[in-house]
């Protein structure tokens, strides 16, 4: 009997139904000669301070730094039944192999050998390594299953990245927790991205805009332009001097350029684009495109390669029809230049994110709208990835009028190439064309032409400051973070991997230190103030992203993982020694002045709002309205500062626009506050209306 551990109960179901394991049992499926169970994310985890001495479960400076030896792990709270059923069927008498059928990466790795190590678990295991959930993936990989142990090096780069999290996470939260009175989450990829957010804003806020103004000659189509004359009097006295005189064509300079095809997508550029497109967010992007995964239509998400084998080059023609026959049906196939997306050097673990052979076998009609846009998006990009080269005729007119230079530069396309398709597929994502993507034609001069008499006329502009970060923007920064500090054949840079920065900037929003404002991401002010108080030992990102270069480095069974984490300890011991006390004034760096809202209904004290929820100011008391609840979030509202003031005033507050998910339709209504004296409920009230609209 073969045991397989898959990392997802639904992995399972899909690997169990190719493998003939169709039984249903308590925690696992049985069948063929299989049994199939599953992780639920990690089922093991590194213990808190705590185990290791009790007077850890206090948070005092004088105990840091906590340098465990050995780590200790734990099952994970909650999980301690998937575990036992997992640990018991590695123990059975009939299982003879067991097969790891983790997500094919760094975590998936670790998921699995935590539990098989925590299980104490000594019996041969062998590595189901694929690229996608189709049928016929699965079916292969089980017919090419890998010794186990051959991927070692990956797992003790996932174990030593774990570490150092854990290493940096505990010591540098307690420690700035400890010495400024409020709990600083400090974390070893998340703070140097932080540090960027809180850099860019600091741009933005010290940036002073300037006036400058442009003189603009015209005649008949042309039009050439002075740019960025910064002194207003300077502008006009050339734009007088300029005006109903003649303009002489200096030269005309024609030059053919190309714009390459887009490579196909990793996670990162998918994020990146989808975000661009869509407005989703990075994590949003991950999870609809590991819904798509499992449901067998795209390829494996978490990946850092562009490209594709020679040995899928068959399948990839095959894609590109499929592709067109199931979204583009009335469209022409074009030409193909198939060895844009071929380059085995390329590609390591993983192959770059592309749509499977299903998209045109399954019913697409019950995908969510999200899932529908990223697996178009996905697929769009594979055609226009193979197309031919954009080619275009750029056009730069220098001309001179009393003295002055002037130019214009225009734009005319010769062979659209890709772009013909991009265009169709914009179309088809209901997106707007970007600006700078139209022709810009310019009329057909020569040289010593001679123009007149011209209009002039002057624009005025201000400079612009840097733009927040968007998580394209910010995915973007992350992924080249440090790279002017490395050689150019460091073959890993950057913050995080692909897996792991959608959750970084989601981790930054929980904890309260950036906030999204439409696109934007942009720093609070407990985030300007921790980066401010954190050295460049922490907060560095060529630091952190020589840590991650190590990291991939050791996947390669190219860096000793001892040498790391004693690297690691070093900087967190020196850390703690050279971050002392600090003055009083400092200290209060972090409070703020709670501002009143109401008074509380149960004992009459004062009533504050936090981050989840508006707390009595009296914590004996406990009464607290949250933000944001099960029934609310189903309804799409959460309480706001004003509906909160009128339930502690009236006890209710009127809401408009509620959902509702059975009837898919908005109403109207009140919520009442009930205080059961313990619980704090928000019912449904249609027979009156509060003072209040929301």
């Amino acid at each position: 009997m073969k045991l397989v551990v898959a990392e997802k109960p639904s992995v399972a179901q899909s690997i169990a139904k190719v493998i003939g394991a169709n039984k249903r049992q308590d925690g696992y499926l049985e069948g063929n000669g299989y049994l199939v169970s599953w992780c639920v994310g990690h089922l093991v985890e590194l213990c808190t301070p705590d185990e290791y001495d009790e007077k850890y479960s206090k948070w005092n400076k004088e105990d840091l730094p906590i340098l465990p030896d050995p780590f200790k792990w734990q099952v994970s709270k909650g999980k301690n039944k998937q575990f036992n059923i997992l640990k018991g069927l590695m123990y059975r008498k009939d299982v003879d192999e067991i097969i790891c059928a983790t997500d094919a990466g760094r975590e998936g790795e670790l998921i699995f050998r935590l539990v098989y190590i925590q299980a104490k678990c000594r019996k041969p295991f062998k590595r189901l390594w694929i690229s996608s959930m189709e049928d016929s993936a699965i079916k292969d990989g089980f017919s090419n299953l890998k010794d186990g142990r051959a991927y070692d090096s990956l797992y003790n780069a996932a174990l030593c990245r774990s570490k150092a999290d854990w290493l940096v996470g505990i010591n540098a939260t307690r420690l700035f927790t400890c010495t400024y009175g409020k709990r600083l989450t400090v974390g070893r990829v998340q703070t140097p991205t932080l540090a960027m957010i809180v850099e860019r804003q600091d741009q933005i806020d010290h940036f002073t805009k300037e006036k400058y103004f442009n003189v603009h000659l015209k005649k008949d189509e042309l039009e050439v332009i002075k740019e960025k004359i910064f002194d207003e009097n300077a502008a006009k006295a050339i734009s007088d001097k300029c005006n109903g005189k003649e303009l002489v064509i200096a030269s005309v300079k024609k030059t053919g350029n190309t714009i390459n095809p887009p490579k196909l997508y990793d996670l990162t550029t998918l994020q990146r684009e989808a975000n661009r497109f869509f407005g989703y967010t990075a994590q949003k992007t991950l999870d609809m495109t590991q819904s798509l995964y499992e449901k067998k239509l795209v390829t494996y998400p978490r990946t850092d390669s562009q490209y594709l084998t020679e040995d899928m080059r068959d399948t990839a023609v095959y894609l590109l029809g499929a592709i067109r026959r199931t979204f583009l049906p009335d469209s022409t196939n074009g030409d193909v230049e198939i060895g844009r997306i071929i380059n085995n050097s390329k590609v390591s673990d993983h192959h770059a994110i592309i749509p499977t052979a299903e998209i045109e076998k399954q019913d697409l009609s019950g995908l969510s709208k999200e899932e529908t846009d990223i697996l178009k998006l996905i697929s769009f990009n594979m055609l226009c990835a193979v197309g031919t080269r954009h080619e275009y005729l750029e056009t730069e007119i220098k001309a001179v009028c009393e003295g002055e230079e002037f130019r214009a530069k225009g734009r005319t396309v010769t062979s659209p190439g890709w772009k013909a398709v991009e265009r169709v597929t914009k179309d088809t994502l209901r997106r707007k064309t970007e600006k700078g993507e139209k022709e810009s034609t310019l009329p057909d001069v020569r040289e010593e032409q001679r123009f007149f008499p011209v209009a002039a006329s002057l624009s005025e502009h201000y400079t612009q400051p840097p733009k927040p970060f968007s998580e394209d923007s910010l995915l973007s920064k992350m992924e080249t973070a440090g790279n002017e500090d490395f050689d150019e054949d460091t073959e890993k840079k950057g913050l995080g991997t692909p897996a792991t920065r959608a959750s970084m900037i989601e981790k930054l929003i929980s904890s309260g230190y950036v906030i999204r404002k439409g696109k934007q991401l942009l720093p609070t002010e407990d985030g300007i103030n921790l980066i401010k108080v954190i050295p460049d030992t922490i907060k560095s990102p060529k630091l952190t992203a020589d840590w991650e270069n190590t990291l991939l480095q050791m996947e390669r069974g190219k860096s000793d993982p001892g040498v790391f984490l004693d690297d690691i300890k070093s900087m967190v011991c020196s850390l703690i020694k050279d971050h002392g006390s600090v003055s009083e004034e400092e200290k209060s760096r972090f409070s703020f002045i709670r501002k009143e809202i109401g008074k509380c209904p149960r004992c009459g004290k004062p009533v504050y709002e936090g981050r989840q929820n508006f707390y009595c100011s009296d914590r004996s008391c406990g009464f607290c309205i949250w933000k944001e609840s099960k029934s609310l979030t189903a309804m799409k509202k959460k309480v706001d500062l004003r509906m909160a003031k009128d339930l502690l005033e009236t006890g209710r507050t009127h809401v408009k626009g509620l959902y509702s998910p059975k009837k898919d339709k908005r109403f109207d209504a009140d919520l009442v506050l009930e205080d059961t004296g313990k619980y704090v409920n928000l019912n449904l009230d249609f027979a009156k209306e509060g003072k209040k609209d929301r």
